[in-house]
């Protein structure tokens, strides 16, 4: 067995790999950048290794800093987690070549499916269903057009060494394609440093379904069952499930054999998971459900499996890397009720889903029965702009899956974050989505019924009575009455208006200067206020401020150009994704002050428009 293990990750993914490697008596090394130096993975494992600068390229993407830490601290293995080098196969060879334990599949199962053309090739010799699409060298853009026009409106456009939803574009008519194509490749160029993509069909309406498999050195290969990810927000998963609504016996041995055979087409060994597209118009069949990727690593959403098999995965990684044989046999394994976890990101739904980031002065998650929480930041800490904004993943484990559904509900509600905004009451209004409830939901389920689950919530009469309370003192006569309960009225902001809350002979010794009231999730922050005080209300004034620190990739307007409501004017990129910023009004552009490739932080002016006269 394994003695010392350098964990090459940060974040809820560290963490959930130190906390079974500490169970199985292996030493954890833990490496972080300059941002990380007090991160919760770094407190947590046994010794820890500074390897850089706070951005990722110079840092957790750096392959030779990686051995060189090991090599220093005299670990024996390398688990990659996922994202950053997890699927990275000159790493994995690296690693071995350096005489240490790789937990990861072998670099030829890497290569084989790290992209997505080839590994369709791979898995149509082996009798694996495949979408019909074009995956072949030519990437002329009015070649890829033209192909495009041959399979059918609508297509997506996508990375061949993509995942995790970047690199990948929907495009719906002719008109888009090549705008979208250009997106699709800067996007890839940046995130995996290779513009080459696929076109294939898109299925309207699709499920998403997902096989957890497992191999071993010995040439044993099992299933885990099946994954339900088909809640997505822009192609990026919101809330997983295992197993899959609607899922028959004979669909589920169908599929879990594909997968198995996708497997060994590949001699694979250890965690991966072979992902599907599912025409689900007329309920799950075998016959409609096809191979999309196979991603060789441990997934975010496995806690969701693990909860319905009773598998520790990580255990299972770092047996399997130590030569034993895979734990279990596929007779022995099986269903045991119901799982679901939504991820909990440092986003604010009401602002378009833009990051927030700072300090995490309040982070308390709800409680409940079936719970489990694998988290990489705690309170007093802060979420970075320099990574990817989870703060948590919130499991739910039930007898079935309304219990298990309800149960995330309430883990969900009670859960409260400040300053930092979350999408936690956005989940909540998924999980309660009568779609969502009858267990009848596809890919763009969101993006048809997403304005009404990322509507700006508005705290309860109950809860803004809790917080009033604590803001008005015991002593205050207003509105006193004789031989009755005294009624007062407690004015305070709420997202800069102005709120009143009659209370009934309730207050507090010492008032607060401020009282933070949360439910179904959200948090709001309110402060007293006096009637000739300000409101905080402005019209838009046409300043066009930057939502976040990121860097301007694209600018679409030069100064003095006429533009209408709506129309792009420049890309921002931050947090590993795409913003756009449009104008507010028909207008003119007064002031431009970005170009392409700066840094600009967050409420910086970026330009300013004049409304038409």
């Amino acid at each position: 067995m394994i003695g010392s293990l350098l964990i090459a990750n940060r974040g809820e993914i560290a963490c959930r790999i130190i906390r079974t490697a500490r169970q199985m008596g292996i030493r954890t090394v833990a490496v972080y950048s300059d941002a990380d130096a007090s991160a919760l993975h770094v407190r947590e494992a046994d010794e820890a290794v500074h390897i850089g600068p706070s951005p990722a390229r110079e840092s957790y993407l750096v392959g030779e800093k990686i051995l060189a830490a090991a090599g220093a601290i005299g670990a024996e293995a390398i688990h990659p987690g996922y994202g950053f080098l997890s699927e990275n196969a000159g790493f994995a060879e690296a690693v071995l070549a350096a005489g240490l334990v790789w937990v990861g599949p072998m670099p030829h199962a890497i290569r084989a499916m790290g992209l997505k053309d080839a590994a369709k090739k791979l898995m149509a010799e082996a009798g694996v269903p495949i979408t019909p699409g074009y995956m072949g060298e030519d990437q002329n853009p009015a070649f890829l057009a033209e192909q495009a026009g041959e399979i059918g409106y609508p297509v997506l456009i996508k990375a061949v060494a993509g995942g995790g939803g970047k690199g990948m574009r929907l495009v719906e008519s002719p008109a888009d394609f090549v705008d979208a194509l250009a997106s699709c490749q800067r996007e890839a160029i940046e995130s995996f440093g290779n513009a080459h993509v696929l076109i294939e069909k898109y299925i309207p309406r699709p499920r998403h379904i997902e096989v957890q498999v497992f191999g071993d050195s010995h040439g044993n290969i099992v299933h885990l069952f099946e994954r339900d990810c088909s809640l997505q927000r822009r192609h990026q998963k919101v809330i997983e499930e295992a197993p899959a609504p609607g899922m028959d016996a004979d669909t589920r041995a169908a599929l879990c054999a594909a997968a198995v055979r996708a497997a060994k087409a590949v001699d694979y060994v250890g965690a991966g998971t072979v992902e599907f597209i599912a025409d689900a118009s007329e309920g799950l069949r075998a016959d409609r459900i096809w191979f999309m990727e196979m991603n060789t690593r441990l997934q975010v959403e496995h806690p969701v499996t693990e909860e319905i098999t009773g598998v520790d995965l990580v255990e299972w990684q770092l047996r399997v890397a130590s030569g034993e044989k895979l734990p279990k046999a596929q007779g022995e394994l099986s269903i045991d009720g119901w799982a679901m976890e939504a991820r909990l990101y440092a986003e604010d739904p009401a602002r378009g889903f833009l990051p927030s980031i700072g300090a995490l002065d309040v982070l308390r998650f709800g409680e409940g029965e079936g719970r489990r929480v694998d988290t990489g930041v705690y309170q007093g800490g802060e979420v970075s702009p320099f990574y990817d904004p989870m703060i948590a993943k919130l499991i739910a484990r039930g007898d079935d899956r309304d219990q298990a559904r309800k149960r995330l509900g309430r883990i969900l509600a009670g859960t409260a974050v400040w300053p930092v905004k979350t999408n936690a009451s956005f989940l909540v209004k998924a999980l309660e989505h009568p779609a969502f409830v009858a267990g009848d939901v596809d890919t763009g389920l969101i993006g048809r019924d997403g304005e009404t689950m990322g509507a700006p919530p508005t705290p309860s009469p109950e809860a803004l009575t809790r917080a009033a309370i604590a803001l008005v003192p015991q002593a205050d006569q207003a509105g006193f009455r004789l031989n009755a309960a005294r009624v007062r009225s407690a004015l305070f902001l709420l997202d800069g208006n102005p709120v009143d809350v009659m209370l009934e002979g309730e207050g507090c010794d010492k008032p607060a200067a401020s009282a933070l009231v949360t439910d179904q999730g959200q948090a709001w922050l309110l402060t007293p206020w006096r009637k000739d005080g300000s409101t905080g209300g402005v019209a838009s004034s046409g300043v066009i401020l930057s939502p976040m620190p990121g860097r301007v990739i694209a600018v679409a307007v030069a100064a003095g150009d006429r533009v209408m409501k709506g129309q792009k004017l420049l890309t921002l990129e931050a947090m590993k994704m795409e913003h756009s910023l449009a104008a507010p009004f028909d207008g003119v552009v007064a002031e431009l002050n970005a170009a392409p490739g700066a840094q600009v932080q967050v409420e910086a002016v970026l330009a300013r428009i004049e409304k038409d006269i």
